[in-house]
């Protein structure tokens, strides 16, 4: 058994795998068994002898007990008992838009990737309620519809009728309490320059719903769960794990795939459709009949459409954005123009697409010799305008004859190589996607792989691309002087453009009498010449691969001579007793040289595929030597016969195999089968521990006693056994961040929710993704939580919440229990070694190994002379991928009592790898300005405080003090190391901040300045090695704010009557200063700073000013004291002349007036006229008398 665990980082990762079992043995010995384990319940692959590469120790289901255990079940399946009381359920999983919750048969595709604003009425309406009606929540374009079926028959006894079906069992769960729990992981994208790294995971639990649909009972018909399908920017590859809480029927985890397909798109009548083609309505069997399998060739772990050609005679794809738990056969619109020219001959046209590959955005084929590309529309990812409206034609003017995949992105990108035929032979064309952007680049630059080896009609066969270290590794084939086929193992490096030829294949297939043999130059040779055909190299252990009508491996690190230390710095590969360094190759003598591999398939999980010309399934352990015959074999019968009896539906009467992949370290058969007159494409996982365990030897005999044969075992233990224990904690080691969000609690009396209720989830679900993408900010909170926020204000009111929904008084009847939104960061119910370690430096983790054996292993000590002897009968090897990355140690210790050996494991990272995702450097406001008050005996804020962003005072002394926060832990702890600050930015306000160059940074920053401009000084005396910055820590004197003449902050204009103010740009970084850790942190924040001083010239200024207008103030003072007197006598006798010269122009304006009015009116009275006339004289002659006086 063998166990694996990956180390690595964000910028590549290394394997180590760790071996065990017994010393010795022979081919001819070999026994390979299955062993369940009944405490832990799982089952372990056993081997013997020992030495050989295992397999990740994972939890297999219980069946696996014994060859005729299984039996025995699979008979016992056919009674009427078990047929009544047994019953396998499985999970369904499909999308629901938004406006479609409630549809039973409803299923829509993952097309829109924006949220949308379905929900912010819902929450307007939540005014008693934890959440801020007046922060915006947004919803998401799509539900999972969650539900189960179960095989075989479930008996529900009525009143009336007896029912069985799975719809009635998913009501009685649902009154139990079942509720499916919901795992989403985000896969982090191909660019870590543009997206950071974080393996971010939501765990939800699914609300029930009623169908939307008629129905006549008077409670429920139809029942589904749902849970909202919250999407993240950088992801588009999202694993779906659905589970059971634990009540209910008993339904095995299943994991789904929901990824992005960004080649669809609405039409005018809104039907969603292919943008590269035309999609067929059914699959005919004849696409199926006349093509052969073909490999499944995508950029490991980040293509979210899948796509495979193959099929004969049709310019047609098989696409599926789930993995092939469906799939679309799409005829696509390239236009098939070819037409033959001298350089490039057109030997035959067909329509077939020969070659697809799928990387993380963009899709390429070939036919002929025409390679297309179509780069889908992914937001989420880039910007649209990097997508495609139709297929592109690359290379025009090359003849290209083949496509090669590159299995694992590296540097932020993905690449694809073309290999050249014709003028161009010898030539290879590698192109690279980066953000949905496409382009290829020849290789080599003037000069050909052909015109350096001597020979006629040189071709390149295969090539493969190591991205991270830019070297191509080509399979070439010449014929030499006697017009022999000679065949090249060639090494390029792009950077230096050296060629380097790594090996000479043999001309014929060597003669092994054992199981393997090292290809040392002197091994003797069969008649059958050997037939390459390509090339694999695992960037994860190093081990390269050349197949054909054979199987070489061999590793590309060379072991130091005169040491026998696997952690010594060198790479050892063991095979038995022997190793091998990259001289020599390793011929692998169980696969037969009469067959030939056409397509091999690697799960990067330790194991691996051939898949030959005769569509037969060979299995292989990397780094051991036996090959085994999965498919045809009788193995491969037993297992057949067992699942047909059991009438499954993944089995039919006529097969055509279509391709075979690994998912998650499960190896799956595409397959198209026939069964009762009904054809489907489905999805089979091919169970290697079953077909493998078939296989063996039957360890069991039947004695006669007297009438009966009596059954008895040839041996009660006939196997080695693994087990781990002490394991490190999962989440922490493979840098999950998880989220809790449960569905919001409703008051219905069946607890069904309604489509308000889940626009509330919707919600609550993006609202906590959102408050998770802003947390990354450069201001520390308080609390080192990204939930923190959301409640701080509302945690106090929590039992007056609960209290109204208590009482049914809860608006729209939902209740949101705020505790349960949280953050999880000590998740241990999660067992086994974690596919990625990531470790910083002079971190490690250990675990420990049981080996237990019986048989030979253990024997007395009568026997073996000593009891001693388990020491050389077990043992453990550990084989790292990387040994100037990783060391192992290994401590045995022999527990006879137990029959077992204990190994502690301990593996650490001695050199530079990468930071684990999920740390961050944040500026720790809060210790920063205790320490300020501490040191300067005071401290003064702005006028205007922002709590979001304190002031700091120009004449303080500033020390800042940094935090590493772990945002997969929780923990949050001070930065010791050493960094550079430096002033990077700057404005007089927010708005107006504005970076400055490489110059202005230097004069600004560096103690070499000499044109006053610094902005800040201090005591520091350690700087960089050309002097240029200061290296600061903790432990530094602070900062004193200087802002020289020419530096932007010197002599700033006051805006109002408060000191002025300034905003500097910093930016924090330990790169190539500090050794405490192997993260290269970075941090730009803002820091504003007031109180800054004015220059002497306008304080001179100022000065002058001020004392002028204080002076003008005094004489204008003075003045007016002594002339206010006369001021005042003269404005009185002003105002008596005016007021005499008014009342005079009144009098006699009044009495002109009066005396015309009297002549022109002749139809008005005498007495009316002249009674007022002369009152009005007689009291303006009174006035103007009274004025006079005056």
């Amino acid at each position: 058994m063998e166990t694996r665990a990956l180390v690595g980082a964000p910028r590549g990762s290394r394997a180590a795998i760790l071996r065990a079992g017994k010393r010795g043995g022979t081919g001819a010995a070999k026994q390979r068994l299955t062993r369940f384990d009944q405490v832990t319940g799982s089952s372990y692959m056993v081997r013997w002898p020992a030495m050989l590469p295992v397999s990740p120790v994972l939890p297999r289901k219980s069946q696996l007990w014994a060859f005729w255990a299984l039996l025995l079940v699979a008979w016992l399946s056919l009674t009427p008992w078990a047929v009544d009381h047994h019953h396998r359920c499985s999970w369904l999983v499909v999308l629901n838009k938004f406006e479609r919750v409630g549809s039973h048969f409803s299923q829509d595709r993952f097309l829109d990737q924006e949220p949308m604003d379905t929900v912010a009425k819902v929450f307007e309406k939540l005014s008693d309620s934890p959440v801020d009606t007046q922060e915006r929540y947004l919803g998401f374009p799509y539900y999972l519809q969650i539900n189960f079926s179960c095989t075989g028959q479930v008996r529900i006894y009525t009143v009336k009728r007896m029912i069985s079906n799975s719809e009635e069992l998913a009501r009685k769960g649902h009154l139990m309490g079942m509720r499916p729990v919901v795992l989403i992981s985000y896969r982090y994208p191909v660019n870590f320059y543009r997206w950071k790294i974080e393996n971010l995971q939501v765990q939800m639990e699914a609300a029930p719903l009623r169908s939307t649909e008629h129905c006549a009972a008077e409670a429920m018909c139809v029942l589904n769960w749902y849970t909202p399908m919250p999407i993240k920017n950088g992801s588009v590859v999202m694993s779906v794990d659905i589970s059971s809480n634990g009540i209910g029927p008993f339904i095995p985890r299943k994991r789904f795939y929901m990824n992005m397909n960004g080649f669809l798109k609405r039409d005018a009548n809104e039907k969603v459709i292919y943008t590269i083609g035309y999609e067929s309505i059914v699959m005919k069997s004849n696409n199926f009949k006349k093509s052969k399998s073909r490999p499944l060739w995508y950029t490991i772990n980040h293509a979210p459409v899948l796509i495979l050609g193959g099929i004969e005679g049709e310019k047609a794809l098989l696409i599926t954005d789930t993995n092939f738990q469906d799939a679309s056969l799409v005829e696509l619109s390239i236009d098939s123009c070819w037409v033959g020219s001298y350089y490039c001959p057109m030997l035959s046209f067909s329509a077939t697409i020969f070659d697809a590959i799928s990387t993380e955005s963009t899709l390429f084929i070939r036919q002929n010799q025409l390679v297309y590309y179509f780069t889908g529309r992914y937001s989420t990812l880039f910007d649209t305008s990097h997508s495609s409206s139709r297929w592109v034609r690359v290379l025009p003017t090359e003849c290209i004859k083949k496509l090669c995949p590159v299995f694992v992105n590296g540097n932020g990108s993905e690449y694809v190589l073309a290999l050249n035929t014709g003028i161009h032979e010898g030539y290879i064309h590698i192109g690279t996607i980066t953000d949905g952007l496409v382009s290829f680049q020849m290789v080599p630059t003037g000069w050909s792989v052909c015109d350096m080896l001597s020979g006629t009609n040189c071709t390149i066969d295969w090539a493969t691309y190591i991205a991270d270290e830019k070297n191509l590794l080509l399979l070439l084939e010449i014929l030499n002087e006697n017009l022999d086929k000679v065949f090249y193992l060639l090494s390029f490096n792009l950077d230096t453009e050296a060629l380097d030829i790594l090996y000479i294949l043999p001309q014929y297939v060597p003669q092994a009498s054992g199981d393997f043999l090292v290809l040392l130059g002197t091994e003797t040779y069969t008649n059958t010449l050997m037939i390459p055909e390509g090339l694999f190299f695992n960037t994860f252990n190093n081990i390269l691969y050349i197949w054909g009508n054979f199987i070489l491996q061999r590793c590309l690190l060379r072991p130091e001579e005169g040491t026998r230390n696997p952690g010594a710095g060198v790479l050892w590969c063991w095979l038995g007793i022997y190793l091998y360094n990259r001289v020599h190759f390793i011929y692998l003598a169980d696969f037969p040289k009469e067959y030939t591999i056409k397509y091999m398939v690697n799960s990067y999980h330790g194991e691996m595929v051939f898949v030959t010309d005769k569509e037969e399934i060979w299995y292989f352990l990397e780094g051991g030597y036996d090959v085994y015959r999965l498919v045809p074999s009788s193995g491969w019968n037993t297992y057949v016969f067992l699942h047909k009896m059991e009438h499954s539906s993944l089995f039919g009467d006529r097969e055509y195999l279509v391709s075979v992949f690994y998912e998650d370290g499960q190896l799956y058969q595409l397959i198209y089968l026939t069964k009762a007159g009904r054809s489907r494409l489905v999805k089979r996982p091919l169970q290697v521990a079953k077909l493998l365990l078939y296989q063996n030897r039957r360890p069991q005999t039947f004695e006669m006693q007297g009438k009966y044969k009596k059954l008895s075992f040839t041996n009660l233990c006939p196997f080695k056994v693994m087990r781990l224990r002490d394991l490190p904690e999962k989440q922490h080691f493979a840098r999950q961040e998880l989220y809790h969000a449960p569905p919001p609690l409703v008051s219905q009396t069946l607890g069904f929710h309604n489509n308000k209720t889940l626009a509330v989830y919707q919600g609550l679900v993006y609202y906590l993704l959102w408050l998770h993408s802003k947390y990354d900010k450069p201001y520390a909170d308080p609390v080192h939580d990204p939930t923190w926020r959301w409640w701080q204000h509302k945690k106090q009111y929590k039992d007056y919440y609960f209290y109204l929904s208590s009482n049914w008084l809860a608006a729209e009847g939902v209740y949101i229990d705020m505790s349960s939104y949280q953050k999880l960061y000590n998740i241990s119910n999660d067992h086994g070694l974690p596919e990625i370690v990531f470790l910083d430096k002079g971190t490690s983790f250990s675990f420990t190994v049981f080996l237990s054996s019986q048989e030979d292993t253990l024997m007395s000590a009568a026997t073996l002379g000593t009891t001693f002897q388990v020491e050389k009968k077990l043992a453990v090897a550990v084989v790292v991928a990387d040994p100037d990355c990783l060391k192992a140690t290994v401590k045995q210790e022999v527990l006879l009592n137990r029959k077992a050996v204990l190994y502690k494991g301990n593996l650490m990272v001695p050199v530079l790898i990468g930071c684990p995702p999920g740390k961050r450097l944040a500026f720790d406001v809060t210790y920063t300005i205790l320490h300020s008050r501490e040191i300067n005996k005071h401290y003064f804020d702005c006028v205007k405080s922002n709590p979001e962003m304190p002031c700091f005072l120009f004449r303080d002394l500033f020390q800042p003090f940094f935090l590493v926060q772990d945002m997969v832990t929780g923990d949050s702890g001070s930065f010791l190391g050493s960094y550079l600050l430096k002033v990077v930015g700057g404005g007089h306000t927010l708005d107006t901040i504005r970076d400055y160059t490489e110059e202005e940074i230097f004069r600004y920053n560096s103690p070499l300045d000499n044109s006053e401009s610094l902005i800040w000084k201090t005591k520091v005396e350690r700087t960089t090695r050309d002097k240029k910055f200061y290296i600061m820590s903790y432990l530094s004197p602070g900062i004193e704010w200087l802002c020289l003449e020419n530096s932007p902050c010197h002599d700033i204009t006051p805006g109002n009557i408060f000191a002025p103010e300034f905003f500097l740009k910093l930016l924090v970084s330990n790169r190539g200063v500090d050794t405490s850790t192997y993260c290269d942190y970075q941090l730009i924040f803002i820091l504003h700073m007031h109180g800054l001083p004015l220059s002497s010239n306008r304080s001179l200024f100022i000065v002058i000013v001020s004392i002028s207008l204080l002076s003008g103030l005094v004489v204008f003072y003075i003045l007016f004291c002594i002339l206010w007197p006369h001021i005042v006598k003269a404005w009185a006798s002003l105002r008596w002349k005016i007021n005499n010269i008014m009342a005079s122009e009144s009098y006699y304006t009044y009495a002109t007036s009066t005396a015309g009015f009297s002549v022109h009116s002749h139809t008005v009275s005498e007495e009316s006229v002249k009674a007022p006339s002369k009152a009005g004289s007689a009291g303006g002659i009174a006035e103007a008398e009274k004025a006079q006086e005056a």
